[in-house]
């Protein structure tokens, strides 16, 4: 027997096991109490009923089976004791109608009525006299009159007779009635247990075998039983649980999302233009020193060996850079904990956090730098072969790289291809989307500077053999002066762009929707109970029952879930959730279609419309079905529709069904209300709810709420702004990666001017002979002005573009578009700052002296 009244089905299967191994035989039973046994007129109060599966040894004329209620149309079989016979003037063959209670989760106690066959009568002797049978209950097993009783449901102890009272005080709790366990499991079997006791005897020749060997004395029988019980048995499946609380710590702590990989995405476009500048810088020096190239090769030096040289010297200056670029980094990543520990304190909810230096991690990064510094020098002291020694003596600036646009243009049309396809591939599901994110803009990034690079070519071409039909036009057609240089500071601007867009794009502002498909599914409050709720606020006997005032809830509506806690599987929580928790919402919910769901396992036309009713599916594998907010399942949890895992150590698998698109449930996985309660059989009640109610009254309905269900622990919070944390959380990692932004735009302008300084310098002959003629300062700064306008507007357009291009299909996915004003702002901040430093170059290119410019013509 147990404590609890009900034996678990996992423990009564054990028990059998362990009594077969022992020798011993086993017989189980269910004991139930009847309000009322009723054969024609007459009735008996209150009786003790007992199914058993040892039923036709009773009577051998008895009938045993009866697996159901019904059988081949006729009641099963009931077996009355002479006593009960008699009080009810039954005979074999009568229909007798027992009544009983069921009780209901939200408190409602229902009054069934069975019909049987009275299939015997027995003596009260032998097992039909057994009153151990029935298992100890608070107010009725130990009171000494039947008058006495104190159960906690209703009893009217104004039907009980004298002789029933006679009858307890002789028998006690001897049952009056007798079914096939099959049929009392059908009646009264509960989710907890369908079994409240099961007897082992020894065989009828004695003891076992097993038993003799281990004792004589029945002692030894026990003892051996209880051995193979409890190897049977594990902790776990009594709720006992062991964890390795450290080893569950360190893998905790590697957090949900790993924001580093993130950064090292983010910062490839970043590191990409940083070693353009590089370049760029290092080909202005060697540029500068062509004369001296030529005068090493012309007096005997090798090529090869002038370039190894160069690189050399460029190794050195990179590795000083490396050292410091760790110094940076250090002071770039403590200010980053500086602002998650203050400004950003709100998104992580800790200001416990600190900056872990590792000195592998530096010297890898600073390795990883010098190496890609000096394939950048590589690839700019490659461009040097084929020059003439002539040519490096005379210092002519001549293009390196080749002049054909017609290749460029096929690279553009070949990458862009391949950026359609790689998003084609990510729409069907069929790639990662970070890996289809960052393709595919690398890839649409790629093609346009392709396109750019072979459009500036050919105005190159045509500028030679056409004049300017304007200033602006002229100023326009000095970006193609050096395309290589032009293309670079278009591709720095690009790549500034391109991360701040693609990532200022997934900002939240404002508040969210209010209708059924939206991110609040149109519920306006989210709460959690720490008692479970039984009772359905919904109806009248509930708020009865639970002491809510119908006045103050007019209008709102409870959506009930069931609980099992667990972690938070949202961006709130900074650890990887193993056990994140679940819900069970009722099958009025599932109906209503809420939410809006991103992707699911939808097989029919049915489940295609409301892909809620895949809960309800049965499970092929074991594995219960859930759907997740699609966020929490990609980024926190890292799994995929149509994966199954472990609920932590639960024993309990679950498989994903669907995905919500990011809104309100991302804190919890939803599942089945039927696959809940087999999962887990002790989690009573209600604990989690989505709660409707009126515009404007949704804080009177929280207080209310709060107030008369303080007992339960209730706890209610705004949907709204619950969806404000989440997206405080996501707005800040946002803002910390468009700082990578604001760098590369750093390096975008440093480029910029760099490039218009230096054609300045190498066009200031040209320059001094168009103001010699009568071209005012205007016009010069106005021609500086469109050339570097034109080359910060391509980036910015570039990567503006590519960015769209690649968060596409997340936009896509989206219930909303996203506000773009603050992108747009930010994109106009950037093209302000380019303004302002082509202004600078400008003013430069005016100060040059034009009579010195004259005389070196």
């Amino acid at each position: 027997e147990s404590d609890d009244a009900l034996l678990g089905d996992d423990v009564v299967e054990a028990a059998r096991a362990a009594a077969q191994e022992t020798g011993l035989a086993s017989s189980a039973s269910l004991v139930y109490l009847a309000n009322e046994l009723r054969v024609r007129d007459a009735s008996v109060p209150y009786s003790l009923v007992a199914a058993v599966d040892d039923y036709g040894s009773l009577q051998p004329s008895a009938t045993s089976g009866g697996a159901s209620i019904q059988e081949k149309g006729r009641s099963a079989p009931i077996l009355l004791n002479d006593w009960t016979a008699r009080e009810l003037g039954a005979r074999v063959g009568d229909e007798l109608r027992l009544s009983y209670y069921v009780w209901h989760e939200e408190g409602r106690l229902e009054t069934r009525v069975a019909p049987f066959r009275i299939a015997g009568v027995v003596p009260i002797a032998g097992a039909a006299a057994d009153r151990e049978l029935v298992p100890d209950y608070p107010g009725i097993t130990r009171e000494a009159r039947l008058a006495d009783w104190d159960p906690p449901f209703p009893v009217d102890l104004k039907t009980i007779r004298p002789q029933d009272e006679a009858y307890w005080q002789r028998y006690r709790t001897t049952p009056k009635a007798w079914l096939p366990l099959a049929a009392g499991q059908a009646l009264w079997g509960h989710r907890l247990g369908r079994t409240t006791s099961l007897r082992l005897t020894a065989p009828a020749g004695g003891a076992s075998a097993v038993a003799a060997a281990e004792s004589a004395a029945p002692e030894g029988v026990a003892a051996a039983f209880g051995r193979r019980l409890a190897a049977r048995l594990t902790p776990g499946s009594r709720g006992l649980v062991v964890e390795d609380v450290r080893t569950r710590a360190l893998t905790a702590a590697r957090g949900a999302t790993d924001f580093g990989q993130y950064f090292v995405y983010f910062s490839f476009f970043l590191v990409v233009a940083a070693l353009l500048l590089a370049g760029l810088f290092f080909r202005f020096g060697v540029e500068q020193r062509l004369g001296e190239l030529g005068l090493l090769q012309a007096i005997g030096f090798a090529a090869a060996r002038v370039r190894r040289t160069f690189l050399a010297e460029a190794l050195v200056l990179a590795g000083l850079g490396a050292l410091l670029g760790m110094a940076g980094a250090v002071a770039y990543a403590w200010l980053m904990m500086l602002g998650l520990r203050t400004v950003w304190v709100g998104a992580v909810g800790t200001r416990a956090l600190g900056l872990a230096v590792g000195p592998l991690e530096l010297a890898a990064g600073a390795l990883g730098g010098i190496a890609a510094a000096g394939f950048a020098i590589w690839a700019t002291l490659r461009g040097l072969r084929g020059r003439s020694v002539r040519g490096l003596l005379a210092r002519a600036p001549q293009e390196w790289g080749p002049a054909r646009g017609s290749r460029r243009q096929a690279w553009a049309a070949l990458l862009a291809g391949a950026a359609a396809a790689l998003l084609g591939i990510g729409a069907l599901g069929l790639a990662d989307a970070t890996v289809t994110f960052f393709g595919a803009g690398a890839l649409v990034l790629a093609a346009s500077l392709s396109w750019v690079a072979a459009r500036l070519r050919g105005e190159r071409q045509r500028s030679e053999a056409a004049a300017a039909a304007s200033v602006r036009a002229l100023g326009f057609r000095q970006a193609a002066f050096r395309p290589g240089r032009s293309v670079l500071a278009v591709a720095l601007v690009a790549f500034a762009a391109f991360v701040i867009v693609s990532v200022g794009a997934f900002r939240h502002e404002g508040r969210p929707a209010s209708g059924k498909t939206s991110e609040t599914g149109g519920f306006a409050l989210l709460a959690r109970s720490v008692v479970p709720l039984h009772h359905d606020p919904g109806t009248a006997d509930g708020r009865e029952a639970l002491g809510l005032d119908a006045a103050e809830l007019s209008g709102v509506r409870l959506a009930r879930f069931r609980m099992k806690p667990g972690e938070d599987a949202s961006c709130l929580n900074l650890y990887r959730p193993e056990r994140p928790t679940l819900v069970a919402p009722t099958a009025e919910f599932l109906r209503e279609g809420r939410f809006a769901f991103q992707r699911s396992l939808a097989a029919t036309a049915e489940e295609r419309a409301n892909p809620w009713l895949l809960l309800e599916a049965k499970s092929l594998d074991g594995a219960i079905p859930v759907v997740a907010d699609a966020g929490a399942l990609q980024y926190v949890l890292h799994r995929r529709v149509g994966e199954s895992f472990a609920l932590g150590d639960t024993g309990v698998r679950l498989r994903v069904v669907g995905t919500l698109r990011p809104g309100l449930l991302q804190s919890e996985l939803v599942t089945g209300e039927r696959h809940f309660r087999a999962a887990f059989p002790d989690e009573d009640g209600f604990r989690f709810f989505l709660i409707e109610s009126e515009p404007g009254r949704e804080a009177a309905a929280a207080e209310a709420l709060e107030s008369r269900l303080a007992d339960f622990g209730f706890d209610a919070e705004s949907a709204a702004a619950r969806l404000a944390a989440f997206h405080r959380v996501e707005n800040t990692y946002i803002a910390t990666f468009q700082t990578l932004g604001a760098l590369g735009l750093l390096l975008g302008t440093v480029g910029i001017g760099a490039v218009l300084a230096r054609n300045a310098y190498e066009r200031r002959r040209e320059l001094a002979l168009l103001r010699a003629v009568g071209y005012r300062a205007a016009h010069i700064r106005t021609m500086v002005l469109a050339e570097s306008a034109l080359l910060l507007l391509l980036g910015l357009a570039i990567g503006t573009g590519a960015a769209l291009v690649a968060i596409l299909p997340a936009l896509l996915e989206r219930a909303t578009l996203p506000s773009l004003a603050p992108v747009l702002l930010l994109v106009a901040v950037v093209a302000l700052v380019g303004l302002l430093v082509s202004r600078v170059a400008a003013s430069a290119v005016l100060r040059l002296p034009v009579l010195e410019s004259l005389r070196s013509e």
